[in-house]
Order: C-alpha cells, then sequence, then structure tokens
C-alpha cells in the first residue's frame, strides 16, 4: 500500500508533464478536460488512501516510505500520513480537482488554458507532498515547490478587471502601470515574502539538525525537544514559527495576500485559500509543536496576541472594502487568526479547533472564491458599488449560493465553519498550564468579539449586495446564473460544509489521537 504515496504524487506530475506537452493542434478544451481527468484519478488515490487508513491508530504514522536521500547529512525520503495530514491530503486532492474541473468552463475564455491546467497539477503535487513529508528538508522543498508556479498564476493569468480597479481598498487604481503590472507586482509580493520567510524557516531547521544531528521529523518528535538547549529552542521557534507564519499568513506578516488574491484567477485563489495557508497552519502543529516544544511554550503567547490582533484587524480591513474578492481575502486573515489562536493554546482541544478550522475554512473559503469569481465574470467587475443589489433578483441561484457561503464562514451553528473557531475559543479559555490563563482569557474574549465582527460585515454584504431592487440587470446583454458545470464544482463544497457542521466528528476523531501524542496529552 506504499505505493498509493507515490502514486498520489506522481500522478499529477505526469499529468502536469502531459498536459504541457499536447501539440498545438489540440484545442485548449481537449487540454482542460485531460486535466481533470488527472485531478479525478489523484482524487481517487486520495479516497483510497483514505479507505485503506487504519482509523483505530490515527496517531501512528501509516503507508510509511524511509529510503536514505542525501547521506552525507541524514536527509531521508520519508513519507507518510497520520491522522493530522489525512484531512488536509483529502482536501488538496478535492479542491485541486474542483479547480480542474472548473477549467473546462473558463477554457475559450482564459486562454493558454494548457499552461494554466499543468501549473495547477504541479501545485496540486507540491501541496501534497508537504502533507506527507516527515523529514525537515523534504518538507521544506515541497513547501518550496509551490512558489514558482503559483507566481506564474498570478501573473499570467490574473483577472484583468483587477488591472483596472487596482489594489486600493477602494477599488480605485493604485498602479498607474501597464495592463500586467498589478497582478505581477501582487504575484512577486507574494514570492518575495513567502521565499524570505521559507529562508528563515530553513535556518530554523539547520538549528535543530545542529543540536540533533536528524531532520526526521518523527525522531525528533519522538524526543520532545530533548538534546536541544532552550536557547536554542526559542531561536528555532522564532525562526521556525516566523517562515510559517508568512504563509499562514499571521498579522503583520499578512500584507501580500489581498493583492495576491484580488489578482489571481478564480481557480488560484481557490488554491491560494484553500490549501496553501494551511500549509503554513500545519507546519505549526506538524514540526514547531512538537520539535522544539519548549521554545513553543515561550513564544505561544505572542503568537496567539498576534493571531488575535489579525482576528479584529481583519473584520474591520472587510467593513470598508468595497471590492468582493479583496472582502474574501482580508476575511482569511481573520478566520487563520482563529486557526493560530487555536495552535498557540498548546491543548489538545485548541490544536484540534485549529485543524478543523483549517479544514472548515478552505471548503468555505474555496466556495465563496469560487462564487466571487463568476459574479465577477458575469459583470465585469467586483467592484460593490458598480454590482449594486438585487443579485437574488437578477440570478436567484448563484445569489442563494453566495448567502450560503457567507453565513458559513460568518460561524452559523449547524454549518463547518462554527467548530473549529469554537474549539479555538475552548482551548484560549483553559490554555496550556505553563502558559498564563488571564492573559489568554482576555485574548478569548477580544477574539469573540471579532466573531461578531466578522457576522457583521457578512450580513452588511448580504444586505448590499443580494437584497434591494436589480438596477444592473438591465445592462447586462446576457444574465446568466449558475451552469451544469459550476453545479458539479461547487456542489460537494456545500455538501461538505453542511456534513461537517451536523458532525464534526469525522474530522475530530481522526486529529485527537494524533494531536494529543504531539502535545504530550
Amino acid at each position: 500500500m506504499n505505493a498509493l504515496l507515490w502514486l498520489l504524487l506522481a500522478v499529477p506530475l505526469v499529468g502536469a508533464a502531459v498536459v504541457v506537452g499536447l501539440p498545438r493542434l489540440v484545442p485548449e478544451s481537449i487540454a482542460a478536460r485531460i486535466g481533470a481527468a488527472v485531478g479525478a484519478v489523484t482524487l481517487v488515490l486520495a479516497v483510497v488512501l483514505a479507505a485503506a487508513f487504519d482509523y483505530g491508530a490515527a496517531q501512528r504514522v501509516q503507508f510509511v516510505t524511509d529510503v536514505r536521500w542525501i547521506p552525507a547529512i541524514d536527509v531521508r525520503w520519508h513519507l507518510g500520513v497520520d491522522g493530522i495530514s489525512l484531512p488536509m491530503v483529502l482536501l488538496t486532492a478535492l479542491l485541486a480537482f474542483l479547480c480542474l474541473l472548473y477549467t473546462t468552463r473558463i477554457a475559450p475564455e482564459v486562454g493558454r488554458t494548457r499552461g494554466l491546467v499543468g501549473l495547477v497539477l504541479l501545485l496540486e503535487a507540491g501541496m501534497l507532498g508537504t502533507f506527507v513529508a516527515f523529514d525537515l528538508i523534504v518538507f521544506f522543498l515541497f513547501f518550496e515547490v509551490v512558489l514558482i508556479p503559483m507566481w506564474f498564476v498570478i501573473a499570467v493569468w490574473g483577472d484583468p478587471h483587477d488591472e483596472e480597479e487596482g489594489a486600493g481598498g477602494d477599488g480605485r487604481s493604485t498602479s498607474g502601470g501597464g495592463v500586467n503590472t498589478g497582478r505581477r507586482r501582487a504575484a512577486t509580493t507574494f514570492i518575495l515574502y513567502t521565499l524570505l520567510g521559507s529562508a528563515i524557516m530553513l535556518l530554523g531547521f539547520l538549528l535543530v539538525y545542529a543540536q540533533t544531528g536528524t531532520f526526521d521529523i518523527t525522531v525528533l518528535a519522538e524526543r520532545g525537544g530533548r538534546g536541544i538547549a532552550m536557547g536554542a529552542q526559542v531561536l528555532a521557534a522564532v525562526a521556525i514559527g516566523l517562515g510559517l507564519a508568512v504563509k499562514s499568513p499571521l498579522w503583520p506578516l499578512h500584507t501580500w495576500l489581498p493583492d495576491a488574491h484580488a489578482k489571481a484567477p478564480t481557480v488560484g485563489s481557490v488554491l491560494l485559500a484553500g490549501v496553501l495557508l494551511k500549509m503554513g497552519t500545519y507546519g505549526f502543529v506538524r514540526v514547531w509543536l512538537p520539535v522544539v516544544p519548549d521554545g513553543a511554550r515561550v513564544v505561544a503567547p505572542y503568537l496567539a496576541g498576534l493571531a488575535t490582533v489579525g482576528i479584529l484587524y481583519g473584520a474591520l480591513a472587510c467593513l470598508r472594502q468595497t471590492e468582493l474578492k479583496r472582502l474574501v481575502a482580508y476575511s482569511s486573515v481573520g478566520h487563520m487568526g482563529f486557526v493560530l489562536l487555536g495552535i498557540a493554546t498548546l491543548t489538545p482541544v485548541g490544536v484540534n479547533g485549529a485543524i478543523f478550522a483549517g479544514v472548515a475554512h478552505g471548503l468555505i473559503t474555496g466556495l465563496l472564491f469560487f462564487l466571487a469569481g463568476a459574479i465577477k465574470d458575469r459583470h465585469g467587475t467586483g467592484n460593490l458599488t458598480d454590482l449594486g443589489g438585487g443579485l437574488y433578483a437578477r440570478m436567484p441561484r448563484l445569489g442563494g449560493l453566495f448567502v450560503f457561503g457567507a453565513v458559513a464562514s460568518l460561524g452559523l451553528p449547524g454549518l463547518a465553519g462554527f467548530w473549529g473557531e469554537m474549539l479555538a475559543l475552548f482551548g484560549a479559555y483553559q490554555p496550556d498550564a505553563a502558559l498564563t490563563r488571564t492573559t489568554y482569557a482576555v485574548l478569548m474574549v477580544l477574539a469573540g468579539l471579532g466573531a461578531v465582527l466578522t457576522a457583521a460585515y457578512f450580513l452588511v454584504l448580504v444586505r448590499r449586495m443580494c437584497q434591494g431592487e436589480d438596477t444592473i440587470g438591465p445592462r447586462l446583454s446576457v444574465v446568466r446564473d449558475v451552469t451544469a458545470i459550476e453545479v458539479w464544482t461547487w456542489a460537494p463544497l456545500v455538501a461538505l460544509t453542511i456534513a461537517l457542521g451536523l458532525y464534526p466528528k469525522a474530522v475530530l476523531a481522526l486529529t485527537t489521537p494524533a494531536v494529543e501524542l504531539l502535545v504530550g496529552r
């Protein structure tokens, strides 16, 4: 069964090579369909992996491949899956398939589809590799593989409407450049931030290796920081934490995110919000907590404080946004703040909540970016003033789906967005015994206020965009509601958002044993 992981990584890589290598005479629509087929095969492999997983031993790393790769520094090709990584593998395979399926609808419009499909498949391989790597250097390499493809996705296929509207919060142009200036600037800012963060993270990995003589994550987790001096643990926790915080993103290291989302095409925004951000938070759980636990206890209060600021900042920023995709992007800053707050509690409840919130955020925000992209495609703009109201009347199905995504994102009980953030708050109420409970109680109250503000800006958005009289419909030559491909693309996200909201144990029963092992409870 170890071959499953190899196939899981190899299929999208081979698929990317096949799609990019297709003769120019092959229509772009055929390239998109081949990409969707490759994504479907990868998703099936992920589902087979989940079916063969031993849920009675979710804390154990399964489907292990562990061979020497670079003997000089003891780097091993160490892959595997446990109860923490399996949900992320399934989420990645699902969102990548849905993005590839979506390209079959937009292939005639975007141009150079085979290049976009090839990059999405390459992104999928890098994202999956990050979640199954159990060697620090292999983790780092997969962590970096996604940067160049995402740069091209944003810089080449970025939404031209965003070029006109620029990066300003009010939707006015701030670039003053040519047609590609805005999206290339956003792509370059993204890669510079993440490369710098990754370089600092690598220094932390090297410091751990200098103290322990190994890069093996399972060995380091079993040692629980033994063999690493306290000062070195703190330095490593800061360095590794900074690198992961940029990708998460943690306030104030988030500034690359809104522009990247605003400029990215729809599939780029979905993968960026749905999976790439989780690579950072996953690294906190997989590496930061178990490898340098004493250093993590020192840094955790600062991480919790910045995460709470991010929750409030994201909500307040959303209240003043007038561009749809930027509003959803800023909402991610707040939601990921809850994930990081849960991790910073250093408790099984908080960390479980963080993982669940990450999965829920991938489903819900992925849906919201699909819907935001569809709205912009139909109207030629994402500016809320230009969109006007009356989306219910103009496109009732699309409007109804958008309202569903909004209420799921604000944390309505019974939907997936509720449980993760609630567990993160519970973790802050009763943090690890080594942490100051009074401090975390204050942060819990502030984060709760952020949740209230989140509900406020989404309700304002729904009232402003969906309700009222339709003033723009008569000016549109064709008003298209939801298409068949869009139904097939969005329906799994809607269904899973409801299913995990009603039965959160589907994820929590899987993650709890592994989390309890990692945090030493």
